[in-house]
């Protein structure tokens, strides 16, 4: 099977699980403290654990700047499982959200160059981004509304994202530069452990203000930051040129516009409500005799 085929199939494998685990993760609140001794909250971890996992396959068999803009589905995934929660439809508003993003997305696939298996950072490149990451993360996770927390998980996820190919790279002795040593491989491992888990609670904790409007932040901040490191650091590129990079710029504009319906407020779009029957007058009491 095709690489980008398998990519791409792992790719909605991982979305579905990030979505499922968002939903569940909007459900709860309270400090971590408490989170930790709720089974509903290690359901949502699982099923980021699951999502990771299969983001990793994902990233074995295509580029990150194919693998990365698919995570927008999560978005698209979620909407029905919120909806469904609320016990609600959703709104025509919500499905041309869905529906641009899942267009913009289509056109990004179009354009993307070729998977490249073993395409890595070098460990000075990684540390690198490590270290720029983390910075960034400290600033925006001081935003207000939740948002600033939820770009701050969209980065430290993408990071984790590019740290796990240098990873795998170097788990199978293809890392630029020759084989990494066993400490620089754990070193690796840590700091991917740690920007995944910094991202599940900056996640969290942005999902206190709603649903919609972070987990599209998250997955605007993710393919974008993604895209910086693919394009500048792993010498990842577009098809067709000139042409290839305007068709992603437009594909792109064309999810981000999605995205930003999909985080208007919604009006369920099913039948009113009936008024309420008038109360019938009880009768009187009889009086005292």
């Amino acid at each position: 099977m095709n690489g980008i085929v398998v990519a791409v199939l792992l790719s909605l494998v991982s979305a579905a699980g990030y979505a499922l685990a968002a939903v569940i993760q909007s459900r709860l609140s309270g400090s971590m403290r408490a989170l930790l001794a709720r089974p509903l909250w290690w359901w949502a971890v699982g099923l980021n654990a699951a999502g990771a996992l299969a983001h990793v396959g994902a990233l074995h068999y295509g580029p990150l700047t194919l693998v990365q803009p698919l995570g927008a589905l999560t978005l698209v995934a979620a909407l029905p499982l919120a909806a469904r929660r609320e016990r609600r439809r959703v709104t025509r508003a919500e499905w041309r959200g869905a529906l641009s993003t899942l267009a913009g997305l289509l056109g990004l696939i179009a354009v993307t160059g070729p998977a490249t298996p073993g395409d890595a950072l070098s460990l000075p490149e990684a540390m690198a981004v490590a270290a720029a990451t983390a910075l960034l993360i400290a600033a925006l996770a001081r935003g207000r509304h939740g948002l600033g927390q939820a770009t701050a998980s969209g980065v430290a996820s993408a990071a984790a994202s590019a740290l796990t190919q240098t990873l795998t790279s170097s788990l199978a002795l293809r890392q630029p530069g020759g084989a990494a040593l066993w400490w620089q491989t754990a070193v690796l491992a840590v700091v991917i452990s740690a920007f995944a888990a910094g991202g599940l609670v900056l996640s969290q904790s942005a999902y206190r203000v709603g649903l919609a409007a972070p987990l599209a932040v998250v997955n605007l901040a993710n393919p974008a930051a993604a895209a910086v490191i693919g394009v500048s650091l792993l010498g990842e590129t577009f098809r067709a040129g000139a042409w290839g990079w305007l068709i992603a710029a437009v594909s792109a504009a064309l999810a981000a516009r999605g995205v930003l319906l999909l985080t208007l407020p919604t009006t369920p779009t099913g039948p009113r409500p009936t008024s309420a029957p008038p109360q019938r007058a009880e009768p009187a009491a009889a009086p005292a005799r």
